[in-house]
């Protein structure tokens, strides 16, 4: 058995401090750097090495950049692993974007229980918006599922309006799907109604970042933006109750 000096095992570890110290100068330098040459760039939540040598990624917030050593270059766009056919940036945001599940105020959304309702999911949606419409009817066609509909407007004063006739109505849930799939205009609010529901789903979106609708988040926290087809949705679904 061969026996580590310490002469090696503190050049070894002077190593891996040269290795360390280098890799914070290589951070500040390009925090600095960027800052100095880019003042209009949101500020800088974190700086990593890439598995790709001498790419480090740039955070801000949720989105993802790429500079080299120096900061000299910004880049924009997806980093791919050939080996595995991973796409690297997509499972970085997907991570970053993730919403804890059990968090969510679902006594904002309104519901709708289908066959068992034993899955769940959540959709943003605004009521003037057409992928929001198409989505909705393929959700018809999902099973044994439970749906959390956050109303959420975004495209402009009518869907506020809207948003707020469906949500004050008697049955809210009721009456979004009869406007959202068969086009039957909601009843104008009348009288006292809380609303504030509304408003804190628009500073939820904000917070997670829902920057279109729809936008459907899966129990696992993992989100897809725009509509996706009744059969995709189903695979989601069913992916999740396999992995338990």
């Amino acid at each position: 058995m061969t026996r580590t000096t310490p002469l090696f095992r503190s050049i070894g570890l002077s190593a891996l401090m040269a290795v360390a110290t280098l890799a914070q100068a290589d951070e500040a330098t390009i925090r600095k750097v960027l800052a100095d040459r880019m003042p209009n760039l949101p500020p800088i939540d974190e700086v990593s090495r890439t598995p790709m040598g001498g790419l480090w990624e740039v955070r801000l917030g949720t989105d993802v950049l790429y500079t080299d050593d120096g900061g000299n270059f910004l880049i924009e766009g997806s980093l791919f692993d050939t080996k595995t056919r991973t796409d690297l940036t997509k499972a970085r945001v997907d991570k970053l974007t993730a919403i804890d599940f059990g968090s969510l105020p679902l006594k904002d959304a309104m519901v709708q229980k289908q066959g068992s309702g034993a899955r769940k999911l959540v959709v943003f949606a605004d009521p003037n918006c057409g992928y929001c419409k198409r989505l909705e009817r393929d959700l018809l066609k999902v099973k044994d599922v439970t749906i959390y509909t956050f109303l959420y407007p975004v495209l402009g004063p009518d869907s506020t309006v809207k948003t707020k006739d469906i949500w004050c109505a008697k049955d809210a849930q009721k009456t979004w799907r009869a406007w959202m799939i068969d086009g039957v205009t909601p009843p104008k609010s009348v009288g006292e109604c809380d609303t504030t529901a509304i408003d804190r789903n628009s500073a939820m979106g904000r917070k997670f970042r829902v920057q279109g609708t729809p936008a459907i988040v899966f129990e696992d926290g993992s989100r897809s933006p725009g509509a996706m087809p009744a059969n995709l949705i189903e695979k989601r679904l069913a992916d999740l109750q396999k992995k338990g």
